[in-house]
């Protein structure tokens, strides 16, 4: 921070006590240390507080590209799952078991739309609830 030697201090030291005098020297150096005390811890508030952004910050660009990595996968998987069941039949006649499976594979794509839309729902309150909760702790 300053770099000051024990000389530059002892100068400063007897200037005080020239310009003060030895009855408000104790407590002018005391008023001194109270002031750089809260100079010190306030700007040690602000780098811890600056430090917690910057990592809160990076967990949501993590999340924001687990998050994609995510739909992407369901995305591909639905597509696989549709162009089985658009796949054309050999023969032109269903069978019980390819209706089964056409019944199947509709499931399944419901099931991975839900599965997207649950993700995407959560996303949302996941983000306002740690806003919040930064706004709702002041240091």
């Amino acid at each position: 921070m300053l770099d000051i030697g024990f000389l530059e201090l002892m100068l400063i030291g007897i200037v005080a006590l020239l310009v003060l005098g030895p009855e408000r020297l104790p407590k002018a150096a005391r008023t001194t240390g109270l002031w750089i005390g809260k100079i010190k811890r306030t700007v040690s508030g602000m780098q811890r507080e600056i430090s917690a952004q910057l990592e809160a910050e990076e967990l949501r660009q993590k999340l924001n590209e687990q998050q994609k990595k995510l739909d992407d996968s369901l995305k591909k998987a639905k597509q696989d799952v549709e162009s089985i069941a658009e796949s054309p039949e050999p023969s032109g006649q269903t069978t019980k078991r390819q209706q089964a499976t056409e019944q199947r594979v509709a499931n399944a794509s419901a099931r991975l739309d839900d599965a997207l839309k649950t993700v995407r729902e959560e996303d949302t309150p996941t983000t306002k609830t740690a806003d919040h909760h930064k706004d709702s702790n002041p240091q």
